[in-house]
């Protein structure tokens, strides 16, 4: 019988790979799917931007329709025809959305400064140009719920006020998220709290193939000198 250690670490690649075409489709027609993820270099402020929010859509809904799916099995596609059931998952959607754009974001700045040396005041400024359009687009929505107006205001105090300087080139930038995932999902409680670790490592997972896309992508000299110009 394999360990406790292998045993999470099947259950966290269920949760990553629990979606299939057909799955993708029910999602999509219910809550919608985020803008194609695609690999163009990034030289500018507004295609980091664009890889920050397609990123972040694509970890945020994989990661919650994934632990949905494993939690609820063969009764995955009734959830999203219970009104109450669709109302928790939009608002979880959009919770983890914006803690994914914090994340990602966090990681991006650390690297910049890594490739460039900039200080960090300069790098939350720069963040910030980056963001503001991103929190344009995504507005109020209704579905979201009371709380995001305060989540969006959170993430943007974390990005103006963060060190950058003393991120690493790791997993310590994705702190949001997690939490994100295990609080807003709608999973009885009694059930989240046995799979805390596991749900949060089901994140964190699926952040390793976007730092190393980032990494590959991003011209950070360039983007620097996009905004200087």
């Amino acid at each position: 019988m394999p360990g406790r250690t292998q045993l999470h670490q099947r259950i966290v690649q269920a949760i990553v790979t629990a979606f299939s075409r057909d799955l993708w489709r029910l999602v999509g027609r219910y809550v919608g799917i985020g803008k194609p993820v695609t690999n163009e270099p990034i030289h500018s402020l507004e295609a980091l931007g664009t890889f920050v929010k397609t990123r972040s859509s694509h970890v945020a809904q994989t990661s919650l329709y994934g632990y949905l799916k494993t939690r609820a099995g063969t009764r995955f596609p009734e959830m999203f025809e219970d009104p109450g059931m669709l109302l928790s998952i939009n608002m979880a959607k959009w919770q983890i959305y914006v803690a994914c754009i914090s994340d990602l974001s966090v990681y991006a700045g650390a690297l910049i400064h890594r490739r460039t040396g900039i200080d960090n005041e300069t790098i939350a400024r720069q963040l910030s140009c980056m963001i503001a359009p991103i929190i344009e687009e995504i507005g109020a929505p209704d579905e979201a719920g009371p709380d995001f107006a305060h989540s969006i205001e959170s993430m943007k105090i974390r990005l103006a006020s963060i060190d950058y300087t003393a991120v690493g080139d790791d997993e310590s930038a994705f702190s949001a998220s997690p939490d994100a995932l295990y609080t807003w999902s709608p999973i009885a409680n009694e059930l989240k709290s046995r799979d805390r670790e596991i749900v949060r490592n089901s994140i964190r997972f699926r952040w390793k193939d976007v730092r190393a896309s980032i990494r590959e992508l991003l011209d950070a000299r360039t983007v620097v000198s996009s905004c200087e110009s």
